[in-house]
């Protein structure tokens, strides 16, 4: 009974903030956990593989643009001249790594995806951000976690 109320805060959340991505999602997951035991099989095949789904589907999207000619090697090439474009191509190694981690971590501690969802929900709700990020903030978590434990000993 929990997990409905949980998930119906989420959506309740979720609409308030005019978020479709989470919406959606909570939705999927209600029908989901409304059909059990008949998809107890596909949650956690989704669970384990859902995020390198994802992560395929996000590359696809990125990489469209390059199959359409929207994007050539000369725009590559113009990255490298700018402030910019070298700030761009530090910031997209950085949350590789990152995501990396956030990975790393969800699968070694699961109990933090509660951490992010909620912290994901306070960023789109209050600061009017996309719910984009979970395993990038997770892998941020990693690190910054990592360096205060160096910190302290």
């Amino acid at each position: 009974m929990e997990s409905w109320f949980f998930l119906g805060i989420i959506l309740l959340v979720a609409g308030l903030a005019k978020n479709k991505s989470l919406m959606i999602a909570t939705i999927i997951v209600l029908v989901l956990k409304l059909m059990m035991p008949l998809t107890t099989d596909l949650m956690t095949t989704i669970r384990q593989k859902g995020i390198n789904w994802g992560v395929t589907f996000i590359t696809i999207a990125i990489l469209l643009p390059i199959a359409t000619s929207e994007i050539t090697l000369k725009d590559l090439w113009r990255s490298f001249q700018t402030p910019l474009g070298w700030i761009a191509i530090i910031c997209g190694a950085a949350v590789a790594v990152f995501s990396k981690h956030g990975v790393d971590l969800i699968n070694q501690s699961p109990q933090v995806t509660v951490a992010l969802v909620f912290g994901t929900i306070l960023g789109v709700v209050l600061l009017r951000g996309i719910a984009a990020g979970p395993v990038i903030a997770a892998g941020m978590t990693y690190c910054i976690f990592s360096l205060l434990q160096i910190f302290i000993k």
